[in-house]
């Protein structure tokens, strides 16, 4: 899960989460980042460092 806003500098970020995905699949993490406007160090370590929960698997299937 993405926070709403960015944990150092209260940037809204939370809208960006869907379009950065969406752009990851066709250009690298540091070009949909740029694209996206985000600069700041902190609020592109958030998006870096964010697993999506879709990649998680559900160990309690694998019974």
């Amino acid at each position: 899960m993405i926070p709403i806003r960015c944990y150092s500098c209260g940037k809204p970020i939370a809208h960006l989460w869907e379009p950065y995905k969406e752009k990851i699949k066709t250009s690298s993490p540091k070009e949909a980042l740029d694209e996206l406007g985000l600069k700041r160090y902190c609020c592109r370590a958030i998006f870096l460092g964010t697993i999506d929960e879709d990649n998680i698997i559900n160990f309690s299937n694998l019974e």
